[in-house]
Order: structure tokens, then C-alpha cells, then sequence
């Protein structure tokens, strides 16, 4: 920062004074000052002094289509005009309506019913206890527990965190956590010299067999993050796990909970990862990027069978987790306009365009010396640096401010989950400016 008197110096003072900021050890501001943000463009972030930054991580991989789309504006200013609440318990409105309805059409098969929460970890809250009270509903009260894979994510309440394996997050609350049992990864970093990452996705899936075998009388569902798990340094595995956990969870009288709160909206190649998979889940999780990083808004989506086991007379059979803001019109408006992109502007495909054009003009980057195990699933690039600094992870963060770029990497992982609207341009710019910050730090 220029001096203490600048904008950005002032707004930082004024932060750390009354803010408490997430996932943050707010000590380290002091090392590591705040980025103050005035505004958004497209993918740029720009700060009071002037300087700018392309958002490569998409704002925590939320923000899909850049910061102040028109159309989304346009879209909620609209709704302004209109509703801008109300509850959903014995009420309902238009924009929750229609979103239902189209998700329905786009989601795997057999997805015909949502439940509106906030945000993702509440989604993952949701899905837990819909799971375990639709056994209880169906005779099979013994069915409370939850599976997940090593080095999961699915969330931070406490309800998540039991299903979340990250010991940063948990180790801290561990007597207030329903203890859950993991199961080996698929992440393909850990496949054997000279095992294909299918093979190795196998064995694990051999290792999630076995647990059910000996346990499914106690497990309502298995929780999984498909293809990519986010908060494991982008681990990225074999869709033929898929299958076999869809397989196996219907052996066994398991649900399957497939978290896509952060792989969803297109960001693995296909609308919704689990279609890479051929399968349907019992639970898709939906939240970040289902509103074009505009509002709070998470979805879980189950089926016809599910919605049945709570449909009767008595209220106590029934579903009644709730929040004030279920299934708000403004946020519904966004997702709509969000949806309305994906169509108009056959994103996917585009998405599948931009990935393969990265790629391609990569090879300095990827070819780099203290560049190790880079992976790429649809517009999800990651890879980890050999740095000598036990501080890469801020170092690399100040640097890339410096060439105008925003990285946030997990300890060595570097990884880009930028918005879907990079031009070439841009993409030349992250890769340039990426190389240099690796080359600094290596």
C-alpha cells in the first residue's frame, strides 16, 4: 500500500477494527494487509487506489459470469419491483416455483423436488438430517450415521463438519462433533507408480464395499464431492468411482449425497458432475455458483420416493427444518438469470472451448521444473509448487496482487476456478502472470 492516508489504507484500518473476518487468523493481516475492493468489472476486481486483479478463484468460486453481469442486474432489479419476500411455509411465489421447475429439467434423472436453503453448508445440514429422517420415517431408526471420503469438505456448522475431514476446520470443535467414519480417497495424486487413475478409483471403491458390507445397518448415506474435492487441493479422481458408489449405496439401502455446491453449474465440464458419472444421487447440493455469485442461496434436490416417506398427516412425519429466508424471490431471480445464460450462451460448450484453449498455451507453466502433478477437470486447474517457503501460500498471494492477479492457493496448491467469461486475453494474462509468481517463489 502507498501510505497510510491512501483509500485503501483507510478502508483497511476501518475493517480490521470492526470486522472479523472468515477463515482468517487475524493476526496475520498485520503481515498481510486486507485487499480493500471498491468494485467489479467482468472479471476484474479493482481496489481504491486504482490497481486491479483478475479474479481467478471466481470470489471463493462463486461468481460465474463477472462481477455486475447486466443481465443478472437487470434480472434482480426487476424483482425489486415486485416481491422482494416472502416466507415459504405456507406460502409460495413465482420465482421459487419456476426455479424448481427447471432444475428439475436440467438435473440427473429422477431430481423432481427442492428444499431452499442459504448456503452450502447448509445444504449439507439439510441433506443429513432429510436422510436420517426419512429412515426413521421408513422403520429404520438404527440408520444415524454418515460416511464420507478422506479429506472432504462439506461445510463448517457443526453438522457438516461431521462429515468434513479437514483437520483445520474440525480438530478445534471435536467435542461438540457426531464423530463419522471416512473412506479412502480416489484422489488420483495417491495412485501407485504406474496405476491408472481408474484403477486406483477402483481400489478405493473396493475399500468403500467393504465398509458398507460391514457397517450399511448403521449408515444412512454416503456424502461425497464428485470428480473434484475442493478443500483437499483439488483432488480429481476417475468418474468410475461414481458408478460403483452409486452401486454399491444401492446394495446396501445407502443414500448417495453428491455435494456439487462447488463442482455444479458447469465448472467440471457438464452441467452437473455426476453426469460424468452416469448417475443420479439420492441428494444433489447446489449453492455458489447457482446464483452467479450475486446472493446466498443453496438447493438440495431428491426424489419422488424421498419426498414421499414424509407426506402424511401428522406434522411430526413431516420435514420441518426451515430459515427465515427459504426460498427468497430476489435470490430465485438471480439463479433464473443465471440458468438464462447458461442457455442463451451455450456455456458449456464455450466452457469446454476456454478449457481446451488453456491448456494448449499452458505448456510453459505446466513444464516448469517445481511445477508437480498438474490436473485439469473442465475450467478447475490446479497443481502444487516445490517452494522452499513454509509461507507459500501468502507469499504467493501478495506477489500475484503485484502482477494483477488473484491467487489463493491451499498451502502449495495453486489452482484456478476463474469465471466462465475470461477472453483469450485473459487467459494469456493468468498463465504469464502465474509463471512468473511460480518462478519467484520455486
Amino acid at each position: 500500500m502507498k501510505t497510510n492516508t491512501t483509500p485503501n489504507a483507510r478502508l483497511i484500518k476501518r475493517s480490521l477494527s470492526s470486522v472479523w473476518h472468515p477463515c482468517s487468523q487475524m493476526k496475520h493481516y498485520a503481515s498481510f494487509p486486507l485487499v480493500p475492493i471498491s468494485r467489479g468489472q467482468g472479471a476484474w476486481l479493482y481496489d481504491f487506489d486504482g490497481n486491479k486483479y483478475l479474479d481467478t478463484v471466481s470470489s471463493w468460486w462463486v461468481n460465474l459470469f463477472g462481477h455486475c453481469n447486466p443481465r443478472i442486474n437487470e434480472a434482480i432489479r426487476s424483482q425489486l419491483e415486485t416481491l422482494e419476500h416472502v416466507m415459504l411455509a405456507g406460502f409460495t411465489h413465482e420465482p421459487v416455483v419456476e426455479l424448481s421447475e427447471r432444475l428439475r429439467e436440467l438435473a440427473p434423472e429422477g431430481l423432481g423436488h427442492c428444499f431452499y436453503g442459504s448456503d452450502g453448508a447448509s445444504a449439507t445440514e439439510i441433506a443429513l438430517k432429510m436422510s436420517a429422517h426419512y429412515w426413521r420415517n421408513s422403520g429404520k431408526p438404527a440408520k444415524t450415521q454418515f460416511l464420507s471420503l478422506e479429506n472432504s469438505y462439506h461445510g463448517e456448522t457443526l453438522g457438516a463438519l461431521s462429515v468434513t475431514d479437514v483437520a483445520l476446520f474440525r480438530d478445534a470443535y471435536g467435542p461438540l462433533i457426531r464423530q463419522q467414519a471416512t473412506v479412502a480417497s480416489p484422489d488420483s495424486r495417491n495412485a501407485a507408480e504406474g496405476e491408472s487413475s481408474q484403477a486406483f478409483a477402483l481400489r478405493c471403491a473396493d475399500a468403500l464395499e467393504l465398509h458398507l458390507q460391514r457397517h450399511h445397518t448403521q449408515i444412512a448415506a454416503f456424502i461425497i464431492e464428485p470428480l473434484v474435492q475442493g478443500a483437499a487441493g483439488m483432488a480429481m479422481y476417475h468418474p468410475v468411482y461414481l458408478q460403483r458408489a452409486r452401486q454399491l449405496c444401492d446394495q446396501y439401502a445407502v443414500h448417495l449425497i453428491a455435494d456439487e455446491i462447488a463442482v455444479g453449474m458447469g465448472r467440471t465440464g457438464t452441467m452437473f458432475a455426476c453426469e460424468q458419472g452416469g448417475i443420479s444421487p439420492d441428494f444433489l447440493l447446489l449453492s455458489k455458483g447457482i446464483t452467479g455469485g450475486y446472493l446466498p442461496l443453496s438447493i438440495v434436490m431428491t426424489t419422488e420416493s424421498i419426498y414421499q416417506e414424509f407426506y402424511a398427516d401428522k406434522i411430526a412425519h413431516g420435514f420441518l427444518h426451515s430459515h427465515s429466508y427459504t426460498g427468497n424471490p430476489l435470490a430465485c431471480r438471480a439463479a433464473l438469470a443465471t440458468l438464462d445464460i447458461f442457455a442463451s450462451d451455450n456455456i458449456v460448450v464455450a466452457n469446454r472451448q476456454k478449457s481446451s484453449y488453456l491448456n494448449g498455451i499452458a505448456e510453459d507453466l505446466r513444464g516448469m521444473p517445481a511445477v508437480k502433478n498438474w490436473r485439469n477437470t473442465g475450467m478447475i486447474w490446479a497443481f502444487e509448487v516445490d517452494s522452499p517457503h513454509a509461507d507459500f501460500a501468502q507469499r504467493c498471494f501478495q506477489l500475484a496482487l503485484k502482477h494483477e492477479l488473484l491467487l489463493r492457493p491451499m498451502g502449495n496448491t495453486v489452482y484456478f476456478m476463474p469465471p466462465y467469461i475470461l477472453s483469450n486475453a485473459e487467459i494469456q494474462h493468468l498463465l504469464k502472470c502465474t509463471r512468473l509468481v511460480v518462478e519467484a517463489l520455486a
